[in-house]
């Protein structure tokens, strides 16, 4: 098994547990469902282990932090503002540095509507505090601290955003946003915004001016840029103003299902053309195909290789977009922001309870390696998918950028 620095914390063992903070029961990080691996030989198997030793393992998006055990108490547990962090479970998940979108469409510490600027703030803080605390995962906001991270048997933590709506219309708040170690962020979720469309608009009225102020911004600062959730017009519109590549940190394509969640391929092609990368995502209910409208780990891949054959392997990464706990079931509680149904259409799909083969961020990226080596992929193009990509755009994007 790949090399680890966890010594056995748990997210506030600084702090005295009832005194301190309210106590819930949490999901289990490791073997909640039974999920199934992908199936390999003993030699493919070394082969894997290898592949995550000697390359970097990056996750362009998930949120590895554990939901309580019975959703009863999510609303209390939220409004808290205090995430545990999945340590043990990310011990096993094989990365060296993932892109952590925090839970901020669901930070209701002062607002039902989540996005607001305070609780954004106080999310992050708490979460970088408890990560103060320990030495396994660290702060990533640097391509020096990813290489620090995985010499050293560590992950680093990028801090990330899925929207930039909290900035209201002060674009001085993404320098805050920066220095606080915001590293990346989306331009809209699902709503509209000061910088242009998300996903739920019927109008996708494109970037706005203020939104072309900040990507401007993000550029100068060295946030990379995120479309994931921002419509099409808006989508292509931040391609066009960027000037740095950009990322798709957490989607499928459109052409394989139908539904808005998915991109077209022109908004792919473009993102490709720019120096982009597109990274699938493995969220329940998204990355679906005719052949597999039951999500499981053969959908998503499926997706993986209908881009790669789209923009060529140098263009696509993986994005998970997992989380420690029943994912199915914190999409229905949030139904208002994270409805799967209303983005699928008329689109006919089964639900299932989680998604089989990479149901959380402990084995999403083991069992992407196996499945890759079982499908005879080379370690080179391996090596580019699972962190090679994201790394090259980086470099571009990040500060200090290369000369």
């Amino acid at each position: 098994m790949k090399r680890t620095a966890y010594k056995g914390y748990h997210s506030f063992d600084y702090l005295e547990p009832s005194a301190d903070y309210k106590v819930f029961e949490l999901a289990a990080e490791i073997d909640r469902v039974k999920s199934t691996p992908v199936e390999v030989s003993k030699e493919q198997e070394d082969r894997v282990q290898r592949l995550l030793t000697e390359h970097f393992a990056i996750s362009l998006h998930d949120h590895c932090f554990i939901v309580p055990k019975d959703f009863g108490d999510l609303a209390d547990y939220r409004r808290q503002g205090r995430d545990w962090t999945g340590y043990a479970g990310m011990a096993r998940s094989g990365l060296d540095a993932v892109f952590d979108c925090l839970m901020d469409g669901t930070a209701t510490i002062t607002s039902k509507a989540g996005w607001k600027w305070d609780d954004i703030i106080y999310d992050l803080g708490m979460r970088l505090s408890d990560i103060a605390h320990q030495d396994f995962i660290i702060r990533g906001e640097t391509v020096a601290d990813i290489k620090r991270a995985k010499a050293n048997g560590q992950i680093a933590f990028i801090a990330s955003l899925e929207a930039a709506t909290p900035i209201e219309n002060e674009v001085d708040r993404l320098d805050i946003l920066y220095g606080l170690g915001i590293r990346s962020s989306g331009i809209a979720y699902s709503e509209a915004n000061t910088l242009g469309s998300g996903l739920r608009e019927t109008r996708d009225g494109g970037l706005t001016e203020f939104g072309r102020q900040a990507v401007r911004r993000m550029n100068k600062l060295g946030i990379a840029i995120d479309i994931s959730h921002s419509g099409d017009q808006t989508s292509m519109d931040t391609i066009e103003t960027s000037d740095k590549p950009i990322f798709i940190t957490h989607a499928g394509a459109r052409t394989l299902w139908n539904t808005k969640r998915m991109k077209p391929d022109e908004v792919i092609k473009a993102c490709a053309a720019k120096g982009g990368v597109i990274a699938i995502e493995a969220a329940p209910h998204t990355t679906l195909t005719k052949k597999h409208p039951k999500h499981n780990i053969d959908g998503f891949m499926e997706h993986f290789e209908y881009c790669a054959q789209l923009v060529g392997i140098d263009h696509v990464a993986f994005g998970p977009d997992t989380l420690f706990g029943d994912h199915v079931g914190l999409h229905h509680y949030f139904a208002k922001q994270l409805s799967i149904k209303a983005a699928h259409g008329q689109q006919e799909f089964t639900e299932v309870a989680f998604v089989d083969g990479i149901e959380n961020p402990a084995e999403a990226f083991p069992n992407i390696v196996r499945w890759m080596v079982k499908h005879s992929y080379s370690d080179g193009d391996i090596a580019k998918a699972i962190g090679g990509n994201i790394l090259r755009v980086l470099d571009e994007v990040w500060w200090p950028q290369k000369s």
